[in-house]
């Protein structure tokens, strides 16, 4: 993780060399920052915050965004102040996620007065797992038949779905736990889920050594499955 801390710092150096007084924050979060993911499954996101970011504010900073991405890095999620302060109502799933586990690299604190409805983080989060459950449904149906693509399915889905589980635990008033195995206690408690449908990708991507998933393995299934109760469960919330 410290290296990939470390190049995010070079980049805010970069960034803020191009931008001078347009930056007003620029923040890491991710996997990377919260834990319970082995270093093979981990990611590092960065968040940037400019007063100005129209395309042509943008131009000085494509080149190290370039860079950036050429190494594999997730392409950085870019508001304008106004923006950012505006997005409260579309994106309160994103901005609690990342006000929980973040690191201000440069400017400002940009979660400081800034609040978020239940009622819009409800309504996200029936769009979003609706959505990604859709989403998840369709590639199962493809990859079932191979126990590798299936692998890939799981661990790539996961995360993604850790995120709406917090979103959950949030809307029922309580706090998210920080690793994946708690969070997962958790959202069974709430959406009665089958928690046993999870323990395979957790174990995964905390990096132990697990079973070889099969041609139409029942884990992957279940895994469907469980998410399938999710969605359920929030359609009624």
């Amino acid at each position: 993780m410290a290296n990939k801390i470390e190049s995010a710092e070079k980049l805010a150096q970069e960034l803020e060399s191009c931008l001078g007084d347009n930056l007003r924050s620029l923040l890491l979060f991710g996997t990377a920052l919260r834990g319970g993911f082995a270093p093979a499954h981990q990611d590092l996101n960065v968040l940037i915050i400019l007063d100005d970011a129209s395309t042509a504010a943008l131009r000085p900073i494509q080149p190290a965004l370039s860079a950036w991405a050429k190494k594999r890095n997730p392409v950085p999620l870019i508001f304008s102040e106004a923006g950012w302060k505006a997005s409260t109502d579309v994106f309160p799933i994103e901005i609690e996620d990342m006000r929980e586990a973040h690191r201000l690299i440069k400017g400002d604190d940009p979660f400081e007065e800034l609040t978020t409805t239940r009622a819009d983080l409800r309504q996200e989060l029936e769009r979003e797992v609706r959505g990604k459950l859709l989403q998840l449904r369709a590639e199962y149906a493809t990859r079932a038949p191979d126990g590798k693509a299936l692998t890939m399915l799981l661990i790539d889905s996961a995360s993604t779905f850790f995120v709406l589980m917090r979103a959950l635990v949030r809307l029922d008033g309580g706090e998210p736990a920080k690793d994946p195995a708690g969070l997962v206690e958790q959202a069974s408690e709430i959406a009665d889920l089958d928690k046993t449908a999870f323990e395979w990708v957790i174990q995964k991507i905390s990096g132990a050594t697990v079973k070889a998933l099969k041609p139409y393995d029942v884990i992957g299934a279940n895994y469907v499955d469980a998410i399938e109760e999710l969605a359920a469960y929030v359609d009624a919330a």
